[in-house]
Order: C-alpha cells, then sequence, then structure tokens
C-alpha cells in the first residue's frame, strides 16, 4: 500500500490527485505547516533526510520529489497519463512536466519569499512580476492552441502544471486577462479525481 506523506497547501496535492486519476490504492498521513514559519514539521525528517514533501512509501521504498514520484507511478500504472505515443506530443510532455518546477515554480516562490520580507519585500516583488508574466504569456498562448498541455487528452503533465498555475492565481496575477490558462483551471478542478483528492488531502487553499 502507497503511503503519501502530505504537507497542508503543498506541492503533494498532486500526488494525491494523479493517484486519483490512476486509481491506485493509497492512504495519507497529513502534515501541518508550522503557523509562525509556514515550514514542514520536523516529523517528516523521519521519512526522508530532507524533510520535504511530498514524499511517498510503498512498502519499505521511500520516493521524494514531486517529479520522480510521478514518474514511479505512471510506471506502476503500466504508463497510463504518461507520454502520448506521438513523439512530438511526447516532447511536450516532457517539456512541460519539466517546465513546471525547473522554469515556472523559481520566480514564483521568489515572489512568496518576498512578500514576507518587510519594508524592501514589496519593491522587490515588483521586479519579479514581469519575469511571471512572461511565463503566464506563454502557458496562455500554449494552452489557447489546445485542451490539454500535450495535446488533446489529460497526462501527467497537467497534474505537474496545477500547484504553479494555482499559485499563479493566488498570488501572482493570474486572473481573467488569461481566459484560456482560466478554462484549464476550472477544468481540472472539476475532475471527479481532483476532488476526491481534495477530500482526502484536507485544506488546500489554491483549488
Amino acid at each position: 500500500m502507497i503511503t503519501v506523506h502530505h504537507l497542508e497547501n503543498s506541492r503533494s496535492q498532486r500526488v494525491l490527485w494523479l493517484l486519483e486519476e490512476l486509481g491506485l490504492p493509497y492512504v495519507v498521513k497529513r502534515y501541518a505547516r508550522n503557523r509562525q514559519t509556514m515550514l514542514a514539521p520536523r516529523e517528516l525528517k523521519a521519512v526522508h533526510p530532507l524533510g520535504k514533501s511530498p514524499a511517498i512509501d510503498d512498502d519499505g521504498l521511500v520516493i521524494a520529489e514531486t517529479g520522480a514520484i510521478v514518474e514511479y507511478l505512471i510506471e506502476k500504472a503500466d504508463g497510463r497519463l504518461g507520454p502520448p505515443p506521438h513523439r512530438a506530443a511526447a516532447l511536450l510532455y516532457r517539456f512541460w512536466v519539466h517546465y513546471a518546477e525547473g522554469s515556472l515554480m523559481p520566480p514564483l516562490f521568489a515572489k512568496l519569499v518576498l512578500s514576507r520580507v518587510p519594508l524592501f519585500g514589496k519593491a522587490a516583488q515588483k521586479k519579479i512580476q514581469p519575469m511571471i508574466d512572461v511565463h503566464l504569456d506563454y502557458v496562455e498562448a500554449e494552452l489557447a492552441q489546445r485542451g490539454w498541455f500535450a495535446g488533446d487528452a489529460m497526462s501527467a503533465a497537467d497534474i505537474m502544471m496545477s500547484f504553479p498555475l494555482e499559485a499563479a492565481r493566488s498570488r501572482a496575477g493570474l486572473d481573467a486577462s488569461r481566459p484560456a490558462t482560466i478554462a484549464w483551471l476550472d477544468k481540472i478542478h472539476a475532475r471527479p479525481a481532483y476532488l476526491a483528492a481534495l477530500a482526502k488531502g484536507g485544506p488546500y487553499a489554491y483549488a
């Protein structure tokens, strides 16, 4: 049985969603953030040396990092929601899976950190926002061309992209001025598997 070590309001919500889409059995061990620092609790250090979430334990095999977990689960599910069969779509899939954390999340995280810095944080955020806007405009242009990130069907690329775009809507200017992206968010939020993952994961501020 897979155990998901799930931190509230975090990237690990994507793992729950993927498990629901794949229909793999799992249990959730929830962790609350420190209310002062908003960091993960020390208990997660007992799961993995980095003390981060998500992490999964599959009968004693512990895997951390969202992308690595996603690849493992797709392989376990015989490739469902993995790379599409056609080369062009498969390349799109790989791009978006890596882009989510490699390109889009860093400026979003920088803005979050700066929002907590007194005095100079607000001014510094103004320099970060144009960088984020470049990414949001790029995503909007891509989603205006097709319904899902890797083509005509949902895949794990969409699951990987969900958290940064949810975070962008919450705190980085993603709004109705980018209708294709908002429509994509509305579409994933209506999926039964997404709703089931929310019910099992508990509080999640970005849905």
